[in-house]
């Protein structure tokens, strides 16, 4: 039998990617995070974790946290269903999802089922071709990706297009793209990215100008609320959901206004789900095409 102690510790380092924030979670020092990981490897006979910044797992440690994870969600499953809808505790959902749905239309898709069902939720936040990695790890129990096909086990619900803009004030267009825009003055425009994984951004200058990620000058705003803050302060040009641009405080210029972008959600889920978590997938499906194209 598996010492719950010691998976505990290993799940926590597996999570966070370091002994210390493990320790921190679990309140106590990461030397017994260390001790209790090595005596689980000790008793399986195999190295679960490389110690690195940040820790990793290995092909064995992948496998016992999958097995750890859907350990959880029966147990959570079970308790849930033993005690029934009225008396149960709230149910924990862990979803991941890209920080442009979660700052428009995610929260108010899912706000009245996560009440309704009790459900509280735990969000991991990264690029929309980024998030299906979360599900692949088992970290989370759905995801919103612009990937189509499901892995195994899952499966896969088209949710609907977001649709974006390249905009920018109307002074920076006038500074920067008085004769409309092209590759010579985009070289040189500061434009703004959210991070180092912002595809949309690096794809459509590469594919409508030939300009490779790097290639122009920019600032990196990593908050989906701030990004839009700082195109709306003039501070560069950027691509923006049109949910935001309705609350824009004032007009943006659409700088490629006959190109369209527009990206396809897609919401993966383990194929066995309990009955919360089913809720919110028919919740999120019949809500989304309320918001999304």
């Amino acid at each position: 039998m598996l010492d719950s102690k010691q998976c505990d510790a290993f799940m926590a380092v597996a999570e966070h990617g370091s002994f210390d924030l493990a320790g921190d979670t679990l309140c106590i020092t990461p030397s017994a995070v260390t001790l209790r990981v090595q005596a689980l490897e000790k008793q399986l006979g195999q190295l679960l974790l490389i110690r690195a910044r940040p820790c990793t797992l290995t092909p064995a440690g992948q496998q016992l946290f999958e097995h750890l994870q859907h350990t959880r969600r029966l147990e959570q499953n079970l308790m849930h269903t033993l005690a029934g809808p009225q008396n149960a505790s709230f149910f924990q959902a862990v979803i991941a999802t890209n920080a442009d749905s979660l700052s428009t239309w995610l929260l108010p898709a899912l706000h009245a089922v996560l009440i309704q069902e009790k459900i509280l939720l735990q969000l991991r936040v990264d690029d929309q071709s980024h998030t299906y990695s979360w599900l692949q790890k088992g970290i989370v129990s759905g995801c919103i990706s612009v990937e189509s096909n499901p892995m195994k086990g899952c499966q896969a619900q088209y949710l609907g297009k977001m649709k974006y803009q390249l905009v920018a004030t109307q002074a920076f267009t006038q500074q920067w793209f008085a004769h409309g825009i092209h590759r010579t003055q985009l070289r040189i425009a500061p434009a703004i990215i959210f991070n180092e994984k912002d595809h949309i951004h690096f794809n459509v200058l590469e594919s409508q100008f030939g300009l490779p990620q790097g290639s122009y000058p920019c600032h990196v705003i990593p908050s989906s609320e701030s990004y839009f803050t700082a195109v709306q302060l003039g501070m560069g040009y950027g691509i923006v959901p049109e949910f935001q641009l309705k609350a824009a405080q004032q007009p943006l210029i659409n700088l490629m206004p006959n190109y369209s972008i527009e990206i396809p959600l897609y919401w993966h889920h383990w194929s066995q789900q309990s009955q919360p978590l089913q809720r919110l997938t028919e919740h999120m499906l019949h809500h989304a095409r309320h918001f999304l194209v």
